[in-house]
């Protein structure tokens, strides 16, 4: 159902692919807020690299097969592409994508920059699941269970606005898509290189967290040039997402930051477009415009939806891991 924030929001935005858009937009940030505390998986003493390698292969799986199936209409496995336990290329779970199957959700690409950036992407988030598998060998845990479809029309209704949000519509709906995900892995590599004790292995998710930093930055600068002046939408719509992210999350501090002017504005003097900020950049922060970092369990109350306490030991189910991940940290 229509609120007046859309309706308003219809009027100015006159092109259809647009409205389509705004509408999903806020959708993906209307779930429910609510508070949550860490469960007790990174506070185990039992973990290995192996472990929390797996756990980013799992993110690694998820990422790979949004983009390739936006840029290829394939699955990764349709290209070759491993994902069973260990070195297996078959015996991984199954993706569940829009009506139509893997065909169906190429994008219908009218903007280049955008397509060209999203098949860069698609490209090395498939590098980042091949060098895990092969670093994790016989250790990989297969691909578990994804889904791409009702995920997004579940957010959606939680937002009572929609029941649907189709990602792969268009060039800006895969912009809100991507931002959901580029940010979370962002966060959870930085929360999770603490963990990590072999130099060798550290050195490489520092090189993944950066290229997730990268495509962090390509999302929400292109989302900025879509809505400079955040009279679309686009920008409220990424300042939703974040507040939800971090609600769920139920960090005690700021962990994330939506697309847009910040309170004290960090632009170049005489520019106006503005700062489509990744981090918090204000001075008097004591974030130090560091990267903000998840823990694993964080992470895991973002990507499946679940705002609700598990007993220890309970697997996180939900919206994009309808079975959870695979491995310890699930």
């Amino acid at each position: 159902m229509a609120t007046s924030e859309t309706q308003q929001l219809d009027e100015v935005i006159v092109n259809s692919r647009r409205k389509m858009l705004a509408l999903g937009g806020a959708a993906l940030a209307g779930l429910a807020f609510a508070g949550v505390k860490l469960a007790e998986a990174q506070t185990s003493a039992t973990y290995t690299d192996s472990d929390i390698l797996n756990f980013a292969l799992n993110l690694e799986y998820l990422e790979s097969q949004f983009y390739t199936l936006a840029t290829a209409g394939m699955t990764i496995n349709q290209l070759g592409l491993g994902i069973g336990t260990g070195t297996s290329a078959t015996g991984g779970g199954t993706v569940v994508t829009k009506p139509g199957g893997p065909a169906g959700c190429l994008v219908s690409w009218t903007i280049p920059a955008i397509q060209a950036y999203a098949t860069e992407t698609a490209k090395e988030e498939r590098n980042h699941v091949s060098f895990l598998r092969g670093a994790l060998g016989s250790s990989a845990v297969a691909q578990p269970n994804l889904d791409l479809f009702n995920s997004f029309n579940t957010l959606a209704g939680a937002a009572g606005i929609a029941t649907t949000f189709d990602p792969f519509a268009n060039d800006l709906n895969f912009l809100i898509g991507a931002y959901i995900f580029e940010d979370v892995g962002v966060t959870a590599y930085s929360g999770a290189a603490p963990l990590i004790t072999t130099p060798a292995n550290l050195a490489a998710a520092a090189g993944i967290l950066a290229v997730e930093a990268y495509h962090a930055g390509l999302v929400r600068t292109s989302i900025f040039g879509a809505d400079p002046t955040g009279t679309v939408g686009l920008q409220g719509y990424t300042q939703k997402i974040s507040a939800t992210r971090m609600a769920l999350d139920g960090s005690p501090t700021v962990d994330d930051i939506g697309v847009g002017f910040q309170s004290v504005s960090v632009e170049a003097t005489g520019s106006t477009l503005g700062a489509a900020t990744i981090v918090d950049a204000q001075t008097a922060s004591p974030n130090y415009s560091r990267t903000y970092s998840r823990t694993t369990t964080q992470v895991l109350q973002i990507v499946t939806g679940n705002a609700t306490v598990l007993p220890t030991g309970t697997k996180y189910t939900g919206v994009f891991f309808p079975a959870g991940l695979n491995g310890l940290f699930s």
